[in-house]
């Protein structure tokens, strides 16, 4: 899942621009483990924590429907959330080849009319190109081998990591260019989780020139699945995720 960068304090929601930008790594890391799991659709739920106050919950839900596959999430605000109207959601369908996840489609929105943050885009493989709006901003773009968007480098990296593969850095599609981001192994560490004690892998990822660093807390043993997301700014942390349940076929 990389995980987009967020404003820590401005006009806009600091929940909600993480909410829609959940694919900055849900997933993301590397590791020397390998797994004799295969990518299996899933139902996560996550809080989402802003300076120690749940803000909203957010679904992440992996199908697979024939020889495609459907990532997609939702979120609902909580406490002060109410406050506002959005509803954010995201849908990324793509196809999983030997090469890797492969995006056909991404759209995104935040539950309301407006068009600041809608996404919609098309990657049309045969030709070669990425084209669509996104947040008002018109795509069009060469289409280049690895290319994600913030939700299907969640099943990127998942892929990656189930058959033994260490990818160092992913290209996000972000408006009408590509970003690179790298991913650097930092240790390991036990959590206290709803689902009990959950043994992960933690992962830092950034991107050159960012002030920001977003860590993932990723369980081996339940398809790298992240229990815990957080991002900082230097010192200070400026919102966390954290699972609250998990249902895998």
């Amino acid at each position: 899942m990389h995980q987009r960068e967020t404003n820590q304090v401005t006009g806009d929601r600091p929940w909600l621009r993480s909410a829609l930008c959940l694919g900055v790594g849900l997933f993301l890391g590397v590791t020397n483990m390998a797994s004799a799991d295969e990518l299996k659709p899933f139902e996560a739920s996550y809080a989402w924590i802003w300076h120690g106050m749940n803000v909203a919950v957010s679904t992440l839900t992996l199908e697979k429907t024939a020889d495609t596959w459907t990532y997609s999430s939702r979120s609902e605000p909580r406490g002060i959330g109410k406050a506002f109207s959005e509803r954010p959601v995201q849908k990324s369908v793509l196809r999983v080849t030997e090469a890797g996840a492969q995006p056909l489609s991404y759209q995104a929105s935040d539950g309301t009319a407006s068009t600041r943050r809608a996404i919609d885009v098309k990657y049309d493989w045969e030709h070669g190109r990425v084209t669509g709006v996104y947040e008002d901003d018109k795509v069009d773009l060469p289409l280049t081998a690895g290319v994600q968007d913030d939700a299907s480098v969640q099943v990127a990296m998942m892929v990656e990591l189930l058959r033994g593969r260490t990818p160092d850095r992913f290209a996000l599609l972000n408006k009408n260019a590509v970003r690179q981001y790298r991913y650097i192994r930092e240790g390991e560490a036990t959590l206290k989780t709803p689902l009990g004690n959950i043994a992960t892998v933690i992962y830092r990822s950034e991107r050159d020139g960012s002030p920001r660093v977003t860590r993932f807390w990723c369980a081996p043993d339940r398809g790298y699945i992240p229990v815990r997301v957080e991002q900082t700014r230097g010192k200070d942390v400026e919102w966390t995720m954290e699972i609250r349940s998990l249902r895998r076929e």
